[in-house]
């Protein structure tokens, strides 16, 4: 299993729990509904936080392989 896999496995239980937790709590709708919102958007937030970050590291481990590859060429010659 890919590291973005798990985290996304994990972040949506953890959404899915806070969701579930906040639809039996004994609050009128208009208040459900505004943190249910309020955990959509903490969740959408956090989502984006480490796709960013996986897309940084992936990126430096491109640049890096890219590097290599081209010193390997360079010795070869």
């Amino acid at each position: 299993m890919s590291a973005g896999k798990l985290i996304l496995g994990i972040l949506g239980g953890v959404a899915a729990g806070a969701i579930l937790g906040v639809l039996f709590a004994p609050e009128e709708g208009k208040k459900t509904r505004k943190k249910i919102a309020d955990k959509g958007n903490d969740f959408a937030g956090e989502i984006k936080g480490k796709f960013e970050d996986l897309y940084k590291n992936i990126k430096n481990h491109q640049e890096d392989l890219l590097q290599d590859t081209k010193n390997l060429a360079t010795n070869k010659k």
